[in-house]
């Protein structure tokens, strides 16, 4: 296949192309295969050298430097990129991780005819304030505070102008490159480049959503509703819309910023177990989880609680991911490093060239090099990402949602750190794991699943008696019969009586060749041929047809068996 030559794509062609000459024909495809992808996106000479030229930046800084200066999209693509170690090496994931997203503000202009088109009203009828300089400006939008009407404080979030058609039009030459490497190149097969860019589109569309933000705002807050630490912002529904979103105002400094003597105030160990704990069920009773708890997005307010702010990106886990991620932290909470493995692999899917033992071998290695470590230096989100680094470089393919869920793990790893240094993640998770355990079987057993249990049984009741009489009424005209697929035994048997014939005759002929030699050496008179004793002649001859016959035949019977196996072979 050819890509597409849309005229908005075929700028973004060359800036991958350039990404993509650059920083991955030394790890990926051939100098030949990237040559044929520059020359589909036009790429001449001067376009490859100015992808060789690097300003004076080690090559995983200058990848984040390079991905910002494409713009949001691309961006959020080197964050994604920060949480796959089957794609990218340790420094180049911890260079992207440090990827900003502070861009320049709208000015207020713009501001204000996007928020007055969305919501259709006045700011100044809507709004008893509303300030002009953004709180935080970010690649896809700004938070401006306000205040309403009856006097409550919010904070309104506003979407960039044009910000959505430039994404889709990123996106979209994203999707035509990946499909047209994945057409060609088996580097792109095998690390599933169009299912990596489809769950990246579909993130990032979300993303664009405000109303899904909202709606995930609102089911996070009733989810840890009783957790009275923490806090999430109600949202204002009536100045919501897909571009404007208009929530609860929470001040508050960022956990990582806060001051030790504010620490020493906090009951710091039950403040970062209840955050653990949050997400702990967020993960494994929910299925659902705020997927970016970095530092800025987890504020410590004036009354001592933590406060989760950003819902735009979202993880989900399905019902038999959540059994796995449950088993594999229990695997890791024991120090069980060949349980952790044999759990991971029975959660991934595995390359053809994937070695599993070496995965065992090695996680097992890891596991037990933490065995020695003290509290203070455990970390649990490390130990899942060494899990992850392990699966990708030796062919297990595990499911993206753990990938997300050993990022987000790594932060909170320094939220506790930070809140309680002697917190210890892994006790968090043996303590609660009855809780969480208890909760799973709860919704084993919600009023949905039952009525489906329900509807099963009765079906199976139904249709009981009539399988019970027909299978009497067979017993008793004995006519039942019992089929069990196995090898086929009639031709087994076969072939091991045509086995035992063959030797029989064989040492049957052998014992007449012996006999005859015998014979040869008795001196009789009478009837002689060839000057030996008749009777020996005959029976030598005798054997000797015989051997003849029977080779013959095994010859005979090879070669149409070997006939048949060709035919097999060649339909």
């Amino acid at each position: 296949m050819a890509l597409s030559l849309r005229p908005a794509y075929v700028r973004r062609y060359k800036d991958i192309v350039r990404l993509l000459w650059r920083y991955g024909r030394d790890h990926l495809g051939s100098q030949t295969e990237f040559g044929v992808l520059a020359k589909e996106a036009d790429l001449d000479e001067d376009d490859l050298s100015r992808a060789e030229e690097s300003d004076d930046l080690q090559p995983q800084e200058q990848l984040a430097a390079d991905l910002e200066r494409l713009g949001p999209t691309f961006v959020k693509l080197g964050q994604l990129l920060s949480t796959r170690p089957d794609l990218l090496s340790e420094p180049y994931r911890v260079a992207l991780e440090r990827l900003q997203d502070d861009v320049e503000p709208m000015d207020y202009g713009t501001v204000e005819e996007t928020v007055e088109r969305e919501l259709g009203v006045k700011i100044s009828k809507a709004f008893e304030s509303f300030e002009s300089e953004p709180v935080a400006s970010a690649s896809l939008g700004q938070v401006h505070r306000a205040t309403l009407r009856d006097g409550r404080e919010v904070a309104v979030k506003v979407q960039r102008a044009q910000i959505e058609e430039e994404v889709r039009t990123d996106l979209g030459a994203l999707h035509e490159i990946a499909r047209f490497c994945e057409a060609r190149f088996d580097w792109a097969r095998r690390y599933r480049m169009v299912e990596t860019i489809h769950s990246f589109s579909a993130s990032l569309v979300d993303e664009l959503d405000y109303e899904r933000e909202a709606s995930n705002l609102r089911r996070l807050r009733k989810a840890l509703a009783d957790i009275p630490t923490l806090r999430v912002p109600a949202t204002v529904e009536d100045y919501t819309s897909r571009r404007v979103l208009t929530m609860e105002y929470i001040s508050g400094t960022s956990v990582t910023d806060v001051s030790q003597v504010v620490i020493s105030e906090l009951d710091g160990e039950a403040l970062a177990d209840d955050v653990f704990r949050a997400y702990l069920q967020q993960i494994l009773v929910d299925g659902f989880f705020h997927a970016d708890p970095h530092p800025g997005n987890l504020l410590l307010t004036h009354d001592h609680r933590i406060a989760l702010l950003d819902l735009g990106m979202v993880g989900f886990v399905t019902a038999s991911e959540q059994r796995g991620i449950l088993q594999l932290l229990l695997a890791i909470s024991e120090r069980d490093g060949e349980a952790a493995a044999d759990t991971a692999i029975r959660m991934s899917a595995l390359r053809e060239d994937a070695d599993v033992a070496t995965f065992k071998r090695e996680l097992s290695h890891k596991v037990f090099r933490h065995e020695g470590q003290t509290i203070e230096q455990l970390q649990v989100g490390s130990l899942v990402i060494d899990l992850t680094q392990l699966a990708a470089r030796h062919g297990v393919l595990v499911p993206s949602s753990l990938n997300l869920i050993a990022k987000t793990l790594l932060n909170l790893d320094l939220i506790g750190a930070t809140l309680a240094p002697k917190f210890n993640p892994v006790e968090a998770i043996r303590e609660h794991v009855g809780e969480i355990s208890s909760s799973q079987l709860t919704n084993d057993t919600s009023l949905g699943s039952i009525l489906r249990g329900a509807l099963e049984v009765k079906d199976f009741a139904s249709k009981l008696p009539h399988q019970l009489s027909t299978i009497l009424d067979r017993v008793a005209d004995n006519e039942l019969q019992v089929q069990v697929e196995t090898f086929d035994e009639k031709a087994l048997i076969s072939g091991l009586q045509q086995m035992a014939n063959r030797i029989t005759s064989g040492l049957v002929l052998a014992a007449l060749i012996v006999g005859a030699a015998l014979l040869m050496r008795i001196d009789t008179p009478g009837f002689r041929l060839l000057g030996y004793p008749g009777f020996a002649i005959v029976l030598f001859s005798v054997a000797a047809f015989l051997g003849l016959r029977l080779v013959l035949q095994i010859w005979s019977t090879e070669r149409s068996a070997n006939a048949r196996r060709r035919g097999r072979r060649s339909s």
